[in-house]
């Protein structure tokens, strides 16, 4: 019964991963479009995902210490799916769980990239904010940064129309 409740876990997890790559791959045209609506709406669903993300997990963990409890195994929390496999004697079982394992590495592997080239873009795009800005705003000015009055230049000091020393 456990087994049967950890697979269903692990393909819980698996869908909400499909779901997550689906959505960072709207979002990276929604960064590429500069849409910050729809942007806003899809982080929002990605939270709602990752707090089932992690109650799913919850689950997993609670489905490893009821399988081992049933095979005469004290549960463990730090118990993996690669540590179970290891004690699973069934051939089909076994196998059912490594490919819902593959299945689901692969979904994460996929979500990291794809999320990797949505930082990109963000980030191209800050700079590209921070380019215009530079350019409507002009350089920043170096009488912003403090400077002591007896190390300050010659030319800094003389700020009136003439020279005094004259």
């Amino acid at each position: 019964m456990a087994f049967q409740a950890l697979t269903q876990t692990m393909t819980a997890l698996t869908d909400v991963h499909m779901t997550l790559l689906e959505l960072a791959e709207q979002k990276k045209q929604v960064l590429i479009r500069n849409d910050v609506e729809q942007l806003m709406q899809i982080v929002s669903k990605e939270n709602k995902l990752v707090k089932q993300i992690g109650e799913l997990d919850l689950q997993r963990i609670e489905a490893i210490g009821q399988f081992m409890i049933e095979k005469g195994y004290k549960p463990n929390p730090k118990v993996t799916v690669s540590d179970l496999t290891k004690i699973i004697f069934n051939v089909d079982d076994k196998k059912t769980l490594v490919g819902l394992q593959r299945q689901l590495l692969a979904a994460i592997r996929k979500l990291k990239e794809v999320n990797q080239v949505n930082q990109q873009l963000i980030m191209q795009s800050l700079q590209f904010i921070e380019y215009s800005i530079d350019i409507i705003a002009g350089p920043p000015e170096d009488e912003v940064v403090y400077q002591h009055p007896q190390h300050a230049s010659y030319g800094a000091k003389r700020s009136g129309l003439f020279d005094t020393r004259a």
